[in-house]
């Protein structure tokens, strides 16, 4: 591919996982708006995200897209198996140790995911990336405020599994970023689904417009969300992909000021401007980097 064919489709990467982490940070929007148990709202989000994902694919793709459904490949097997481990170590993770200590681990992801990609792609990080992922940290850590490590070590240990498998994650979709992961997204989804069922109490209390709020965060937050992670990470590197997605975080209390006029507290606006600052410093050098000489 040219220089330029290059410069655009990283731009393309760039803009499909801002995207990705503006549909994500939609989750606490949504989940206001249900009163059921976690495990419920997993299930049916699962179900509708799922769902919407294969019916796209097979409505745009046609046949090719059902194929990709029914003959996943191994890579796509083991993408969705890490996207399902993230999503269900999520729930269990914040009901045994505090949103704090939660938000902390997962701010480390880019620094995971470079350590993977180092690790097994041989993709060096870059300094700048690792720097701004640096203060992306520091940001995140203001946000949350008094975060402490606990006795509650089972919920730190399922954040770190979570973590490290959205790193893994990010990691095998850029490897094999010539093979189509949207189907591992639809039945990552699915799997989701299956793992709550024994979990969840309120499948069947579900009223018909709380069944159109899941089926519009199903498709808002996972379908659109993992499609265009997937889509944008395999074009990115792992740790500025990662890097990126840390923007969910001081997105997540917008989507509650806007909705339900909760004023934000001054240290998460001022740690949401570090986060966007550093993701922002990122790209902008990183766009700089690549204009050629001439």
């Amino acid at each position: 591919m040219s220089p330029g064919g290059t410069r655009s489709q990283h731009r393309l990467g760039i803009a499909l996982v801002v995207a990705a982490a503006f549909a994500f940070s939609t989750a606490p929007f949504f989940t206001r708006l249900l009163a059921y148990d976690s495990w419920t709202i997993l299930f049916w989000r699962g179900v509708f995200g799922g769902s919407l994902i294969a019916v796209i694919m097979v409505v745009l793709q046609g046949r090719a897209g059902l194929r990709d459904l029914v003959g996943m490949g191994r890579s796509g097997w083991l993408v969705a198996l890490y996207s399902t481990v993230a999503m269900i170590a999520f729930i269990p993770s914040l009901q045994l140790t505090s949103v704090s200590n939660v938000a902390i681990i997962i701010a480390t992801g880019p620094f995971l995911a470079a350590g993977l990609a180092w690790l097994w792609l041989r993709e060096i990080p870059r300094s700048r990336t690792i720097w701004a992922s640096v203060v992306a940290l520091c940001g995140v850590a203001i946000i949350v405020g008094n975060a402490q490590l606990g006795s509650d070590l089972l919920g730190i240990g399922l954040a770190c599994v979570m973590a490290l498998a959205i790193a893994a994650m990010t990691v095998m979709v850029r490897r094999h970023r010539d093979t189509s992961m949207v189907a591992a997204a639809a039945i990552s989804n699915f799997l989701t689904s299956v793992v709550c069922i024994p979990f969840a109490h309120g499948i069947t209390a579900v009223t018909g417009g709380d069944l159109l709020i899941l089926a519009m965060f199903g498709f808002f937050q996972v379908a659109l969300g993992l499609t265009m992670f997937f889509l944008g990470s395999r074009l990115l590197p792992s740790g500025q992909a990662a890097l990126i997605s840390t923007l969910e975080t001081p997105l997540m209390p917008f989507w509650i000021w806007l909705a339900f006029a909760e004023v934000p507290a001054l240290r998460v606006l001022l740690g949401g401007a570090l986060v966007m600052g550093a993701v922002i410093a990122d790209i902008v050098g990183d766009s700089r980097a690549q204009k050629p000489s001439s």
